[in-house]
């Protein structure tokens, strides 16, 4: 097994802002910016963002698109690293669009739109995501 050992770097340390691209600082600034296309910002399928963004219960949570997904945090940075993969998310691209449990650790479901990917990620939300959090982190 090799290990790699970046010099500067923590465990918990974020990489993308390392690499000089800076995590918006709240919730709708990520919206706003993944929307407008912002340079030097993550960016994510187009489709998918705006799908997304019709649906409330989503637009209340961080967009966070990274390797061909559409991911959702339940806070802005910064993050603990247990805190990135709790929700269900998006795989982008072409359809059918899929969604995962948070970790790929079953797949919820196909849609052949973003818009049913969206409402499928909404479906699989906890009632109250900010709670549950809050409780997930209490159990760890």
């Amino acid at each position: 097994m090799f290990q790699i050992l970046v010099v500067g770097v923590l465990p918990g340390d974020d990489v993308a802002n390392l690499a000089g691209m800076p995590e918006a600082p709240d919730i709708p600034t990520a919206w706003r910016q993944l929307r407008e296309k912002t340079p030097h910002s993550r960016q994510g399928d187009p489709l998918v963002i705006e799908a997304a963004y019709a649906q409330p219960r989503l637009r209340a949570l961080y967009p966070f698109p990274t390797h061909g997904t559409l991911k959702f945090l339940r806070t802005a940075p910064p993050w603990q690293p247990d805190e990135r993969e709790l929700l269900p998310f998006i795989v982008c691209g072409e359809p059918p669009y899929r969604v995962y449990a948070a970790g790929y650790r079953e797949l919820l479901g196909t849609a052949a739109t973003p818009e049913d990917a969206a409402a499928l990620v909404v479906t699989h939300l906890p009632d109250d995501p900010a709670s549950e959090r809050r409780s997930d982190l209490r159990d760890r």
